[in-house]
């Protein structure tokens, strides 16, 4: 019986996670689809970028309030395994969407879901990461990167239990392999510093 409550915690985060919050806003209050527009990646960077820092905002907390949602569904159906489980297919959902043609975002913002149901002192230190890295550079991505690099670490710190452990610990890579373009055009000092579009229209 587990198994069953496992597997419909898998789908059931899989398909909310497939639910892409860019594309949604973007095609029902822009009338166009994100991924048509800047880096052509459906993220909240990129709505940011285009549409405005309140667009990417609203973007932002769709991603983390469907991985919160997903988890707790997870964490109903099986524990803390389900919960693992749950949150692991909510970000492949969100990177490679069934109801968008499997061309979806990057998973920052699913991973600062992932970090806030599993201990909310991991999204802290991740959230941390990501501010003094920002900060600095002015450059998403490597503030992206640094902070999934810091995902594995900061896990082992504060301490879990052992599924949502190994699921968030995965998550760090798959992110990071998420961002491999980003980080190429990083290495050749390519990688454009953040500038949301002032005005949304």
């Amino acid at each position: 019986m587990n198994y069953l409550l496992y597997t419909l915690a898998v789908v059931a985060g899989y398909l909310i996670g497939s639910i892409s919050c860019s594309v949604v806003l973007t095609k029902l209050h822009y009338k166009t689809d994100v991924r048509t527009q800047g880096s052509g990646n459906a993220g909240a960077t990129n709505v940011a970028r285009v549409f405005g820092m309140k667009a990417g905002v609203l973007t932002l907390l769709g991603d983390v309030l469907k991985t919160v949602v997903s988890m707790l569904i997870g964490k109903l159906l099986g524990g803390d395994v389900g919960l693992a489980l749950a949150g692991g297919a909510c970000l492949i959902g969100h990177a490679w969407p069934i109801y968008f043609k499997f061309k979806g975002g990057k998973g920052i913002s699913v991973g600062a879901g992932l970090a806030l149901m599993v201990d909310w002192r991991i999204l802290v230190i991740i959230a941390s990461v990501f501010a003094i890295v920002f900060i600095l550079t002015r450059i998403v991505s490597a503030a992206s990167v640094c902070a999934a690099v810091s995902i594995v670490p900061a896990v082992l710190i504060v301490g879990a239990p052992l599924a949502p452990t190994i699921m968030i610990c995965c998550a760090g890579p798959l992110v990071i392999w998420l961002h491999r373009s980003n980080i190429v055009r990083l290495i050749k000092g390519e990688e454009k510093k953040f500038v949301p579009k002032s005005k949304s229209k």
